[in-house]
């Protein structure tokens, strides 16, 4: 039986060491980009007289496309391999996530390969935010009621 102090000494010899000098930059970098080219694609829209509530919806379909094609060319994968967290900004993590499920499962057919395992990585978020938001919205209409 190893002992907890001998497991943690293990797995710390197999584990290779973190750089976590370069990858927080790196990481915060990249993120801020991600969010910088999403608010001047908002910009582009609001310029050519959309109004802003509209704009940020236009801009958010234009960050989920880019990040699915992006997924699909191989290219994200690239990024977030240097960019690490900084690719999880949500919306096109999300896409991500959710495009590279449906690569991984076109093999086995549309129904019981994509349409089955499209949500896999992607499933837990959308219940467990749906289910906050309605807990969130339960409590909001409470403390509204007083």
């Amino acid at each position: 039986m190893v002992s907890k102090k001998e497991y943690a000494q293990m797995s710390k010899k197999a584990s290779p060491p973190t750089k976590s000098w370069k990858n927080i930059p790196c990481a915060f970098i990249i993120g801020g980009l991600i969010c910088t080219l999403g608010q001047a694609i908002k910009n582009i829209f609001i310029y050519y007289g959309v109004d802003e509530e509209t704009a940020g919806t236009w801009c958010s379909v234009c960050l989920v496309v880019l990040s699915a094609i992006l997924t699909g060319l191989g290219l994200y994968e690239k990024l977030a391999k240097h960019a690490g967290a900084g690719t999880l900004v949500p919306i096109t993590g999300f896409a991500n996530s959710i495009s590279s499920s449906a690569l991984e499962a076109k093999s086995e057919g549309f129904i019981l390969g994509v349409g089955a395992k499209i949500f896999t990585i992607a499933g837990p978020v959308i219940l467990y935010g749906t289910a906050a938001s309605v807990v969130y919205g339960i409590i909001y209409y409470f403390i509204r009621q007083f």
